[in-house]
């Protein structure tokens, strides 16, 4: 299937189309991560689907609109084994994408991603012993590759980061559970609601975007294409198997921030910042979180991903063994995503530069 003709998929799930995503899942369905970017839209579109839907929340206050009084709440997070049992017991499929993307220190990191992970795996080996456990990681656990093409999904992993290294941990966790398991690799994933690529937003509208020197490749996906590919894979992925997913040409980051700007009306200017100015800067966000600043959009672990070459992956032949016919390309996606943005107040609607 040609590039092109994947380029025509809109970047909302319906209804009829989460159906047929989700027909292939068996319920009732446990879902954890509903509060968060990814798994609050894996929660809507499941919902969608009419699937029978439990989630695992500690502030139902957090949960999407859209899902609210339509989905089985329990209360509880991942270190709460009584709360575990509560989601898990009985379920058909499991949906662990709950996670860690940014903490003080490694000890947090593995807390949440991989210990959590392995009591995830006990609750549902015993309370759930006939379900299938999906798992949502991240390239992060794979690491860099070498080389713009990327890597492939059955590659040696290499973690380049406290991140990466603790979802690789949980990754191992849900392959020695003795569960039938599928695992899915996102790459850096944008769209409505997102507070990670939002900053990539907010600097392109200040009109300065800094980056680090050399040139660097990156594999994006809309978040609506990382849901295709957790209900695919969930539904009618392979057991045992770690897919990639993702839109299947890599972007240099410069032109990436580019095409950003230029979707979004505004003119960016890039700035090349040099690797020992990215690792002290990440070294004053470490600094922020020990105090108890949350937020800090650049750590030490951040900037060790930033400084890798090359964050990308081969994704065409995970995407034709889901099934799925097709990906949101980038200028449509970040259009709507600019779109979402400016409606909720998350970036300024100050006036459109030209160039």
């Amino acid at each position: 299937m040609s590039q092109s003709a994947w380029a025509t998929l809109p970047d909302e799930i319906g209804a009829a189309e989460a159906g047929a995503l989700a027909a292939a899942i068996r319920p009732p369905v446990a879902l954890t991560g509903a509060t968060g970017f990814v798994g609050g839209h894996v929660a809507e579109a499941l919902v969608r689907a009419g699937v029978e839907l439990r989630v695992l929340v500690r502030d139902p206050a957090r949960l999407p609109d859209s899902i609210r009084g339509k989905v089985v709440v329990v209360r509880g997070d991942l270190m709460d084994r009584a709360s575990l049992r509560t989601a898990f017991a009985g379920a058909g499929t499991v949906l662990h994408v709950a996670g860690l993307v940014r903490a003080a220190s490694a000890r947090a990191f593995d807390s949440v991603n991989r210990v959590a992970t392995v009591g995830v795996t006990e609750i549902v080996g015993t309370y759930a012993p006939g379900a299938s456990l999906l798992y949502v990681s991240s390239l992060a656990a794979a690491g860099p590759s070498g080389t713009p093409a990327g890597i492939e999904a059955s590659v040696t992993p290499r973690p380049v980061s406290a991140y990466g290294r603790s979802k690789l941990g949980g990754e191992s966790a849900v392959m020695a559970a003795g569960l039938p398991w599928v695992i899915v690799r996102p790459p850096a994933v944008y769209g409505p609601r997102d507070t990670d690529v939002l900053q990539f937003f907010r600097l392109a509208a200040r009109g300065i975007v800094p980056l680090p020197a050399g040139r660097r490749w990156v594999t994006v996906a809309h978040v609506s294409d990382v849901v295709r590919g957790v209900l695919a894979a969930a539904g009618r992925g392979e057991r045992g198997r770690v897919y990639h997913l993702g839109e299947p040409a890599p972007m240099e980051l410069s032109t990436l921030i580019a095409t950003l700007a230029r979707e979004g009306g505004v003119t960016a200017r890039i700035v090349r910042v040099p690797a020992p100015i990215v690792r002290a800067l990440g070294l004053c966000g470490d600094m922020l979180q020990v105090t108890g600043v949350s937020g800090a959009s650049l750590t030490s672990d951040k900037a060790a991903e930033l400084l890798a070459r090359h964050w990308t992956a081969r994704t065409e032949q995970s995407l034709r063994d889901l099934g799925l016919p097709g990906f949101v390309p980038f200028t449509a996606g970040v259009r709507s995503t600019w779109a979402w943005y400016r409606a909720h107040g998350w970036v300024p609607h100050a006036k459109i530069r030209t160039a």
